[in-house]
C-alpha cells in the first residue's frame, strides 16, 4: 500500500480564524464538493504564507460562502488571507493509481473556483507509472498542463480588458496554457 492524494483545494485563502471553537476546518460546501472532499473528513493543511503544516477534520459552513476558517488550536497557524493547501489522502495499491484522479480545485484570490484540475497515472513507453495533469476546462475542452496553479480566470479578463474576443481568449488559453 502507498499513501497518495486523494482531493486537493489548493490556493484557498483563510477568510477567519475562531480560536474558541472546538477544532475543524469549516470549508464552503460547495468547494469540497469540487473537489469530492466530505464532512468530517480528515485533511492536511499547508500554509502556504507560514510554511505551518497541520491535520485536521472538515465541517461545512454556508454553501456559496466562499469561507475558509480555521477553528480551535489550527486558529494559532494562520491569519486572515493567508493561502492554504487542503488535501486528503488515501491509502492505495500501486495498480490502483491507473483508476485513480484525485480533483484538485485552485482558487483567486477572491476564493472564486478557478481551475478545476485532475492529477492521471497512466502508463507510457517511458515507465509504467507515468503522470500528468489535466484540466477540465468547466465545459470547455480539457487540456493537460505541466503546472496545477495558474490562475486562468485573471489571464482571462486581462485579456478581456484589452479587447480580445471570447474566441481570440480562448485560442490564447488553449495554445499557450495547455501542453
Amino acid at each position: 500500500m502507498v499513501k497518495v492524494i486523494r482531493a486537493k483545494l489548493h490556493g484557498l485563502r483563510v477568510t477567519g480564524a475562531d480560536l474558541h471553537y472546538h477544532g475543524s476546518i469549516t470549508l464552503d460546501p460547495d468547494h469540497c464538493a469540487a473537489a469530492g472532499l466530505y464532512p468530517l473528513e480528515f485533511v492536511d493543511i499547508w500554509n502556504k504564507n507560514s510554511g505551518a503544516r497541520l491535520s485536521t477534520y472538515i465541517i461545512f459552513g454556508a454553501p456559496g460562502s466562499r469561507c475558509c476558517v480555521l477553528n480551535g488550536a489550527a486558529a494559532r497557524t494562520c491569519q486572515v488571507g493567508d493561502e492554504l493547501i487542503i488535501a486528503s489522502s488515501a491509502e492505495v495499491e500501486p495498480t490502483e493509481l491507473y483508476g485513480l484522479k484525485p480533483r484538485v480545485v485552485t482558487f483567486t484570490p477572491a476564493n472564486e473556483i478557478d481551475q478545476q484540475l485532475y492529477y492521471e497515472v497512466f502508463e507510457s513507453e517511458q515507465r509504467a507509472f507515468d503522470f500528468r495533469i489535466v484540466d477540465t476546462n468547466a465545459g470547455r475542452p480539457a487540456a493537460t498542463h505541466n503546472y496545477a496553479n495558474v490562475d486562468v480566470s485573471a489571464i482571462r479578463a486581462e485579456l478581456k480588458s484589452k479587447g480580445f474576443s471570447v474566441a481570440e481568449i480562448e485560442n490564447f488559453v488553449a495554445k499557450y496554457l495547455a501542453r
